[in-house]
């Protein structure tokens, strides 16, 4: 199958929500999901967020480089590649970002492929949203708790639509829905490599 590096996709011809996304993530007005956030960590204060760390090589992402940073092209987030290049990094592990609590895990195919979204709510009130797209395997399922570091995933291609790289996001608007990875229209994205550099612990 005729593959391309992330760089090379056009955003008009690759990241759509697909109606399976649509059909799978109930849309809720932004307090009602804040209000379900709260809830979820209640009783499980322990996966509060205590710090960030990249999610590929952690904590610091060694041996990868950000191939197409945020805003790059109107980038909605930071796409991870291996020094080594190709598909090189194909089946490497990925990890969550923080503590947190796993909402959506599926395929939902097109320029996506598998998806995963993780909740964070941290100690001091602050609440976001981390998203790991690419997949090649998902290790993680939708309803369960994750620490930091926790194995979610593995890189993939998206069944060969791109050379291997982890597509991932970080969203202080946790009622968007998978979107389309591309925007000149920001709000509600953050720069994830700015948010984990400023949240370490």
């Amino acid at each position: 199958m005729f593959q391309v590096s992330c760089q090379e996709v056009k955003k008009e011809d690759t990241i759509q929500s697909s109606t399976t996304e649509k059909a799978i993530i109930k849309v809720e007005p932004l307090k009602t999901r804040l209000d379900t956030i709260v809830e979820v960590f209640k009783q499980k204060s322990i996966y509060k967020a205590r710090g960030f760390d990249f999610p590929i090589a952690k904590p610091n992402a060694k041996g990868y480089y950000n191939a197409q940073a945020f805003g790059a092209n109107n980038h909605l987030g930071d796409d991870w590649n291996a020094v080594t290049g190709g598909n090189s990094d194909l089946g490497d592990p990925i990890y969550a970002t923080a503590n947190g609590f796993v909402n959506f895990a599926a395929d939902i195919g097109g320029g996506w492929g598998k998806v995963i979204r993780i909740w964070h709510t941290t100690t001091d009130g602050l609440v976001v949203e981390s998203l790991y797209a690419h997949c090649d395997t998902m290790l993680a399922e939708r309803g369960q708790y994750v620490f930091k570091g926790d194995k979610i995933a593995t890189i993939g291609n998206a069944d060969g639509i791109y050379l291997a790289h982890l597509h991932f996001e970080i969203r202080d608007d946790v009622s968007l829905p998978v979107g389309a990875g591309y925007a000149t229209e920001t709000e509600g994205y953050l720069d994830p490599t700015k948010f984990i550099k400023a949240h370490r612990k």
